[in-house]
C-alpha cells in the first residue's frame, strides 16, 4: 500500500479557497463527483489514483511533484501568485531570498551604497553578508526610521528627466504582492543582461507570472520580465543627481 502523498489534502483545499469555487463547483469543472474532491480534501482517500493526481494538478497549473510534496500553507503570497500563473517556484529553501544587513554602534541598520564599480558585482554578492559588509554608507535626512534602505546609481535616459548618473534611493520590498501598478523600483534582475534597471514595475505575477516594466522617457518600449529573474526589488524613495535642471521654457 503506498502512503499517502503527504500534503495533498492541504494544498488541495488552499487552491480550491484561493480561487474562490466550492467543492461542487470543483468537481464539475473537473468532472468528477463531489464526493471524490471531499474524500481528497479531508484526506481520508488513502491512495489517490494517479489519474486524479494529474487531472487535478493540470486544473490548478502546477506540477504534480510541487503538489505532493511542498506545503502551501508555508508559501508566501509571492510564490503562490508564481505557482499560480504557471511558472516553476522553489518551495524547498535553497533560493529563499536573504538579505543581509548591516547595523551600527546602536544596533541601527546601516544604509549602504551600491557605488557604480561595485554595480555589476552586486548581483553576485547581494546575498553575501561579506560583500555587504563591505559597501559604502551614507545617512541622509529624514528617511523612513527601521527600515532597509540602499542607494543604486543609474544609467541612460531612460527614465528623463531623472538624470542620467543619477543616484537612487530605495527602500527594500520583501512582499512584492503588494506592488501597486506604475511604482517606480530597483530591480536587481539575474539571467539577463541588464543587471539593475530603474523602472516603473507593474505587478503581473497572477496572470502572467511577470512584472512588466515600464520607462519614463516614451521612446523606450514597455517589456516584460518573468518574476524568477527578479533577485530584489527596492521601491523609490528619492534620488540625487549633480545635474542642474533645465528652466521652464517662458
Amino acid at each position: 500500500m503506498t502512503k499517502q502523498p503527504t500534503y495533498w489534502a492541504g494544498n488541495l483545499r488552499i487552491l480550491r479557497s484561493r480561487k474562490k469555487i466550492s467543492q461542487q463547483q470543483l468537481a464539475a469543472l473537473l468532472g468528477v463527483n463531489r464526493n471524490k474532491i471531499t474524500a481528497q480534501e479531508s484526506g481520508k482517500t488513502r491512495n489517490p489514483r494517479l489519474d486524479d493526481l494529474v487531472l487535478i494538478s493540470s486544473f490548478f497549473r502546477i506540477d504534480l511533484e510541487t503538489f505532493i510534496k511542498a506545503d502551501l500553507q508555508q508559501a508566501s503570497e509571492e510564490q503562490l501568485l508564481a505557482l499560480e500563473a504557471g511558472n516553476t517556484v522553489d518551495l524547498t529553501g535553497r533560493h529563499i531570498r536573504i538579505l543581509p544587513i548591516t547595523v551600527d554602534s546602536h544596533n541601527e541598520e546601516n544604509m549602504e551604497f551600491v557605488p557604480a564599480k561595485a554595480r555589476a558585482g552586486y548581483r553576485n554578492g547581494f546575498a553575501d553578508p561579506a560583500f555587504i559588509a563591505g559597501l559604502p554608507r551614507f545617512t541622509l535626512p529624514e528617511l523612513p526610521r527601521g527600515k532597509t534602505i540602499r542607494m543604486f546609481p543609474i544609467s541612460g535616459d531612460s527614465m528623463e528627466p531623472i538624470p542620467d548618473g543619477s543616484h537612487i534611493v530605495a527602500q527594500y520590498l520583501e512582499d512584492w504582492s503588494r506592488l501597486k501598478p506604475d511604482t517606480a523600483c530597483i530591480l536587481v534582475l539575474g539571467g539577463t543582461e541588464e543587471d539593475i534597471v530603474f523602472k516603473l514595475a507593474t505587478n503581473c505575477i497572477k496572470e502572467k507570472g511577470t512584472f512588466l516594466l515600464r520607462s519614463l522617457n516614451p521612446d523606450y518600449t514597455p517589456f516584460e520580465v518573468p518574476v524568477n529573474d527578479v533577485l530584489e526589488i527596492w521601491t523609490f524613495i528619492s534620488y540625487l543627481s549633480k545635474v542642474m535642471p533645465e528652466p521652464a521654457a517662458v
